[in-house]
């Protein structure tokens, strides 16, 4: 069968349905496309095993897939994350070298109270401090209006437009 979306797509409503045999081709279709998708991106030795990684994710997420949507771009957002994890495993292997000592869990909360205070700073000021006072601190909305001067609608706002911010920052990071 070749690797066009309306195949993946009729597999995919075939193996949701519990057809076995439309599974295992799914998945066999799936690796190929996955090969060619990562053959850019990485190096050779490394296709197989992120191919597989890609697959068990696809395992664990075959409930969510919608099938009135395509299939294909469902697959490659799946295939990006996984990519994306190794990338960050390869820089943060090369940062940690095997002479640096591990980092104790104090350090780490330390890094990741600096790496939020960064990150809060690239948000406008009222964004950034509903957010550090509502979901860090765990001040009340109405706690929240009244230290920043702000209306309860417009924290509630601000949290809600900060934290998308802060999620597509994070995602291109």
């Amino acid at each position: 069968m070749s690797i066009d979306e309306p195949s993946l797509a009729r597999l995919m409503a075939a193996s949701q349905r519990g057809d076995r045999a439309a599974y295992r081709a799914l998945l066999g279709d799936c690796g190929k496309w996955l090969a060619r998708y990562f053959a850019r991106r990485i190096a050779p030795h490394q296709i197989d095993d992120l191919v597989q990684e890609t697959l068990v994710s696809v395992h664990r997420k075959l409930a969510t897939c919608d099938n009135s949507r395509p299939f294909l771009p469902w697959l490659a957002a799946i295939a990006r994350y996984r990519w994306i994890d190794l990338l960050r495993r390869q820089r943060d292997e090369i940062e940690l070298g095997e002479s640096d000592a591990a980092v104790g869990a104090e350090d780490e909360v330390v890094h990741a109270r600096l790496s939020l205070d960064r990150m809060l700073t690239l948000l406008p000021a009222g964004q950034a401090q509903a957010i550090m006072l509502v979901k860090i601190e765990g001040a009340s909305i109405a706690e929240a209006s009244q230290i920043c001067g702000q209306s309860e609608s417009l924290v509630k706002v601000n949290i809600h437009r900060g934290l998308k911010k802060l999620a597509q920052l994070i995602e291109s990071e």
